[in-house]
């Protein structure tokens, strides 16, 4: 009686392991971005084009609480409020799309989009708020920003509303709120830049770069395109005091993640200033 031979899934499936292996392609997400990194410093990507790729990768990590707009800051209007009045928060708002809550109950009964407002202008049209609302989104605080881009996209909604975990609002998050995370800030005409946070990082007319130590590291990253966590700390002078291990003073120095961290300001008890140059590859 004749045997069946062997299955050959298994020699297929070592080969396969050591073509891997000798071809170097990337086994895991961490090595896929060494790679694009590579690339980068290769000259093949552009620092734009592999800060949104590593944005894209990343925010199938992140979830709606990590990015939404908490429900103290939002701008919600409550819909028996005066006509003008509702459109005097619209104006100095600058936002186009509006949560709108039941009088005095705070329970959101739909969205109002800015644009719908011209209708009340048309010759004998109602000011009636309640006619213009949209339908409301009600998500949870831990859904993936990747799985909401795709039902953003799928629903042609632009807001969403989050909820708790006992049914209470506890943000909202919009379509932008999404893309900034891969592709960076958007500024729209609306948007001033504060001017404090913009004196933190300056530029100077002979290229140096002067940091004030209580830049938070997420600016510092958007700015200067650099990739420090900041879990463990919020500002660029926590992050490099650290790195030196005490207290620096006036004149020393540190390399740290690409760049090269001069300290121009100090007192006896912080770090207050630095000058920054990228290190030379």
């Amino acid at each position: 009686m004749n045997e069946d031979p062997p299955s050959p899934a298994p020699t297929r499936s070592w080969l396969d392991r050591i073509s891997q292996l000798v071809s170097g392609e990337p086994r895991n997400i961490d090595e896929l971005l060494e790679e694009l990194r590579g690339a980068q410093a290769n000259g093949l990507l552009s620092n734009d084009t592999l800060s949104m790729v590593e944005g894209a990768i990343e925010v199938a990590d992140l979830h709606v609480s990590d990015v939404m707009i908490p429900r103290a800051q939002m701008v919600s209007l409550p819909v028996d409020a005066p006509f003008d009045e509702i459109l005097r928060r619209v104006i100095e708002s600058g936002h186009s799309r509006f949560p709108v809550t039941n009088g005095d109950s705070e329970k959101i009964i739909g969205i109002l989009l800015a644009k719908d407002l011209l209708k009340c202008f048309v010759d004998g049209a109602p000011r009636d708020v309640r006619k213009l609302l949209r339908p409301t989104a009600l998500i949870p605080e831990s859904k993936r920003l990747d799985i909401l881009l795709k039902e953003f996209r799928l629903s042609r909604n632009h807001m969403a509303i989050v909820m708790d975990e006992y049914g209470g609002v506890a943000g909202l998050i919009t379509i932008e709120d999404v893309l900034e995370e891969i592709v960076g800030e958007i500024d729209d005409e609306h948007d001033e830049e504060d001017p404090a946070r913009k004196k933190l990082i300056q530029v100077q007319p002979d290229g140096r770069i002067v940091v004030n130590a209580l830049t938070p590291i997420a600016d510092f990253n958007a700015r200067l395109g650099s990739q420090f966590s900041d879990d463990e700390f919020d500002t660029v002078g926590g992050m490099v005091t650290s790195e030196f291990g005490h207290l620096p003073e006036p004149g020393e120095e540190v390399a740290l993640g690409g760049f090269h961290f001069h300290v121009t300001r100090a007192d006896d008890r912080r770090v207050l200033q630095f000058a920054v140059r990228v290190n030379d590859a």
